[in-house]
């Protein structure tokens, strides 16, 4: 099956020709019938793959299909890599691509033909440079697949373009991606002229061989981080995701949930051995990483929008990854991309379960009491919600508790913060939950009438991504449960370079349990706490005041990055503008123009049809032949 592994890619690309091309042809059916199953048969043979890869003794496989660049010693092919670490992000790509591929489907009945089958087009090419960017052989094939998400995210975030705020933030991503891919190019610039090669295979070994805190190895690994940062929603670079929840709601679960915005952390668990023989960079990676967790947990306590909730919980559970990736917990970051994954997607697809039963509204103050009328949606959003609390047993608990551990085992300030931002997690996720589910029906009446719970083509997705936010933990079982950890034996391959040249704190198994028991407790007491607030929750309509008017408006980034950078850039463009644009080039090009016009005038006369004009035009050069024949003798 590995030898077929052009075809994973292929299929999606297929579906977004065939939707996209026919788009004016093709009914709604037929549409998600192609973008649905190009997708689910991606995801079989992804399956197929994994378990040849599982076997023991397995070793990467390259299949190369044309050489992509060729310059002087520099090889780059269009090759595919298939090792543990990519047939995971395979499976986690088409599995939970294919479920939101089918929620769609009813999601978006409403939309015209053509618009459908947009959508679907859309989301194939989105799953299509996604496949790219895992399945690439070297750093420039991820690129590619990179910029494609990022013009995919562009596309499926200004869905609807006739807003033109959803326009808006659709450039805000674009233009913010950009910003960090920048220092990705930059990074494999200075990797080609360094190493002469762009190749895993053949640039990751040479890394391997240079000496720990080598500064071009810190300059290459702190321009990636850029990327990650831009992709990933990182501080500075995190104020575009909370925007992109313009798109539809199975956008913001495929796009910035699951995929696209882990994309960064593929990015540097690939690179392993680069940030581990660079610690400083690996400081940066996990400092960054917590402030941004945090910071994007407090914005969470005070949003009043169901998405937005959602979204600033993605930007902090995104941070608590690269607190993973900076302690050197490469498999636990990966751990808690999957169980992300299924958890987040669970709550977004059950927030477009709620939008859609709701009309389309999306402020938690107008809901309350829907468990009653959305039993399914009510019970699958609350795993999902338990899950990414980390409640013991939960998909959630194990792989945040793994990220606590490895970072109290590093550093016990890094981890007593982000203990306080587990528990923030808990709070705005629970308060979402008792607002939006519990209590009184706050909405209109006419809201009321039409509640009801979802299709199954909704619901089917919300089942099967609950089940697995519970089970999905299991295969990262900690040692100190006494069970093996698959997930660790698995990724070991990828993962042994790093292992091999840093040494792991390791925790006794008595103050792991006592980690894992205080969080536990904590976060229960969290949530009764979030209950007794919430569950009866009316909303007074007072204006917030104080911290909670400044964590409402999100801690008026937006507005300092309007103040700082935005103003002055468009000060200094009005200045060009008139200084240099109008005053100066088209002064020149227009004053260019009316020279040629007034001088041709003037030449107009020697051609007037006089006469005598002409008469005494040859006198006088009949004179001026004299004179110049005289000065001449």
């Amino acid at each position: 099956m590995i030898n077929l592994v052009w075809l994973v890619p292929l299929l999606p690309l297929l579906g977004f020709l065939v939707n996209g091309l026919g788009r004016r042809y093709l009914s709604k059916s037929l549409a998600g019938i192609v973008g649905s199953g190009s997708i689910l048969a991606a995801f079989v043979i992804s399956l197929l793959m994994f378990l040849e890869v599982r076997t023991p003794g397995f070793q990467a496989v390259t299949v190369q299909l044309f050489d992509f660049i060729s310059a002087g010693s520099l090889h780059i092919p269009f090759a595919f890599q298939v090792d543990q670490l990519s047939s995971l992000f395979l499976l986690i790509i088409t599995g939970v691509g294919s479920l939101i591929h089918i929620y769609s489907t009813s999601y978006m009945h409403d939309e015209t033909s053509e618009g459908f089958a947009r959508y679907f087009a859309y989301l194939n090419l989105f799953v299509f440079s996604m496949l790219i960017l895992v399945l690439g052989a070297n750093y420039v094939m991820m690129f590619i697949g990179w910029e494609g998400v990022g013009l995919c995210s562009y596309l499926l975030i200004g869905f609807w373009y006739k807003n033109t705020n959803y326009n808006n933030a659709a450039k805000k991503a674009f233009v913010m991606n950009r910003i960090g891919d920048l220092g990705f190019l930059l990074g494999m610039f200075l990797m080609i002229v360094h190493f002469g090669s762009v190749n895993y295979s053949e640039v990751l070994p040479q890394i391997a061989g240079v000496a720990k805190g080598d500064g071009t190895l810190a300059a290459i690994a702190i321009l990636f981080f850029v990327g990650a940062m831009g992709k990933s929603a990182q501080v500075p670079l995190y104020t575009w995701l909370p925007d992109a929840m313009a798109g539809p709601t199975p956008v913001s679960a495929l796009i910035h949930a699951a995929t696209m915005v882990t994309a960064g952390i593929y990015m540097i668990a690939r690179s392993n051995i680069l940030y581990t023989l660079a610690p400083c960079v690996q400081h940066v990676v996990a400092i960054i990483g917590l402030v941004t967790a945090v910071l994007a947990a407090s914005i969470a306590l005070k949003q009043d929008d169901i998405k937005k909730v959602l979204a600033y919980s993605t930007v902090s559970q995104l941070g608590y990854m690269f607190l993973a990736l900076g302690v050197g917990a490469y498999t636990t970051a990966v751990f808690h991309v999957m169980t992300h994954a299924f958890f987040k997607a669970l709550l977004f697809l059950g927030s477009g379960s709620v939008i859609h039963a709701m009309g389309g509204e999306q402020d938690i103050r107008k809901m309350g009491g829907l468990k009653k009328y959305m039993p399914v949606t009510n019970a699958t959003f609350l795993i999902g919600c338990l899950a990414i609390s980390g409640i013991p047993g939960l998909s959630g608990f194990f792989s945040k508790d793994e990220i606590l551990s490895h970072t109290f085992a590093a550093n016990k300030l890094l981890y007593v913060v982000g203990l306080l931002t587990a528990l923030m997690t808990a709070f705005y996720m629970f308060r979402l939950y008792y607002i939006t589910f519990c209590g009184k029906f706050r909405g209109t009446h006419e809201q009321e009438h039409h509640l009801h719970e979802s299709p199954g083509a909704m619901t089917f997705p919300l089942i099967v991504l609950a089940i697995l936010s519970v089970i999905g933990g299991y295969v990262g079982l900690p040692a100190v449960f006494g069970a093996p950890n698959l997930l660790e034996h698995y990724l070991h391959p990828i993962f042994a370079a790093s292992v091999e040249k840093v040494e792991l704190h390791e925790l006794a198994h008595s103050t792991e349990w006592l980690l894992m028991a205080l969080s536990s407790v904590l976060v229960i007491i969290t949530i009764f706490l979030a209950r007794n607030w919430y569950r009866n929750f009316t909303d007074n309509g007072e204006p917030r005041t104080g911290i909670a008017k400044v964590l409402e408006n999100k801690w008026y980034v937006d507005e300092i990055y309007d103040a700082i950078i935005v103003k002055p850039l468009g000060m200094l463009s009005r200045f060009f503008e008139e200084a240099i644009e109008r005053s100066g080039i088209d002064r020149l090009v227009n004053g260019v123009g009316r020279g040629v016009q007034w001088s041709s005038q003037q030449v107009r006369l020697l051609q007037s049809g006089q006469v005598g004009f002409y008469i005494f035009a040859m006198v006088i050069g009949m004179v001026l032949l004299f004179v110049i024949g005289f000065l001449v003798r």
